[in-house]
């Protein structure tokens, strides 16, 4: 019979470039937070997941941060889990935590997600993912590879500049009242259409900024709940889904049908659909990404994102807020750690923490999380949807 999860304590730093922290001040400082918000003590924990895409190899850390971090919070002789999965690498600790606590292997769980690129040998060289090193010296990084899905969105559904831009803008605007986003200035859509170009209709304040930063979740089991006595801030995780790339795909450069087929997976396991939810987090590494999740997610029909960002319906208090933390466009994304803050945002929402970005009445959220690409679609695709 499978455990009921919940998650009981959030942490997270500052998202930014910090040349003087490390992956272990940044880990440890998140990871104590969320110790803290849980009312635990790190010898309460008996597993450890850890998330991280790039700086562990950059840092010489890339088979152990997650027993640094634990080392760091004198946490030893438990069960640790190093997780790398591109962008969703956070997200995918996360569902390793979720499954060992609902098999009933363990009770109480800590999950960190750190990165920390702005200090790294290879700082200035484009961040791209495994498997398309090659591709990447001729050109093919992500900006290259996202305007061309951009300018195949305009061409399909007559997507206009302004549209994106009403992301970034809608984007920002959430983030001027988070305290730990990367930038928290407003901008308005002139400002995105005349900022320095990158690829093709990409502009700079479409593209998500590199950085450093932490967040992490103390997860338990309803048993371990009750046993410590935490359960008046839990919030309970209603499904957890992690699916990879698939052979036969969708030809199309305007679905991700990766996470049309993870949303599907994760709102039955739930036993909700779209209509539900309050709340969402996404992948929204470029103002087009954020467009065409918020249509494989079911919350538009294809093509309509566009119009109804623009009509304000993912703006808060709109229909569905979407990147109430800002997002990766405007919090940060710093890789490893970008799925865990997407998390501790949720949480804070469904907690009514959130203040000025606070969400009325949010009962049922989701997290989107993507990362790398199998040929025309992503490599991974992480869905999860917490219920009050």
């Amino acid at each position: 019979m499978t455990e009921s999860v919940y998650v009981v304590g959030v942490g997270i730093t500052p998202f930014g470039k910090f040349a003087d922290e490390s992956m272990k001040s940044l880990g440890r400082t998140a990871s104590r937070t969320a110790l803290i918000d849980a009312g635990i003590s790190p010898r309460d924990i008996d597993l450890v997941s850890a998330g991280s895409a790039r700086s562990g190899m950059l840092h010489g850390h890339e088979s152990g941060v997650g027993q640094m971090v634990a080392w760091e919070l004198g946490i030893s002789g438990v069960a640790v889990y190093n997780v790398k999965a591109y962008c969703a690498s956070g997200s995918s600790a996360f569902n390793v935590a979720y499954m060992a606590l609902a098999g009933g292997f363990n009770e109480v769980a800590l999950v960190v997600g750190v990165e920390q690129l702005s200090v790294r040998a290879e700082k200035g060289r484009p961040i791209t993912s495994d498997g398309v090193e090659i591709e990447s010296d001729f050109g093919f990084t992500p900006p290259a590879f996202f305007a061309a899905v951009t300018q195949e969105h305009m061409r399909e559904f007559g997507t206009t500049r302004e549209q994106l831009a009403a992301v970034a803008v809608k984007n920002r605007a959430n983030a001027v009242h988070n305290p730990v986003a990367q930038y928290r200035n407003a901008i308005s859509i002139d400002d995105v259409i005349n900022s320095p170009n990158v690829s093709g209709p990409l502009n700079l304040f479409d593209c998500c900024p590199t950085g450093d930063g932490a967040a992490a979740l103390v997860l338990m089991t309803e048993s371990a709940v009750k046993r410590l006595k935490v359960g008046d801030r839990a919030i309970r995780i209603a499904s957890s889904v992690v699916r990879s790339g698939e052979y036969e795909q969708v030809k199309s450069l305007t679905t991700f049908n990766l996470d049309v087929l993870a949303s599907k997976q994760a709102y039955e396991k739930a036993g909700l659909g779209p209509e539900d939810l309050d709340v969402v987090e996404v992948h929204d590494a470029f103002t087009i990404t954020e467009l065409i999740h918020i249509e494989d997610l079911g919350l538009v029909a294809k093509g309509e994102s566009g119009p109804a960002v623009a009509r304000g319906e993912f703006s808060l208090g709109g229909r569905i807020p979407v990147s109430t933390s800002g997002g990766l466009l405007t919090k940060g994304h710093p890789l490893g750690a970008s799925g865990t803050a997407q998390l501790v945002e949720l949480v804070e929402q469904l907690r009514g923490e959130s203040g000025v970005r606070q969400v009325d009445g949010a009962k049922v959220a989701m997290a989107q999380m993507s990362g790398g690409f199998m040929e025309s679609d992503l490599a991974t695709s992480c869905i999860t949807i917490l219920t009050r």
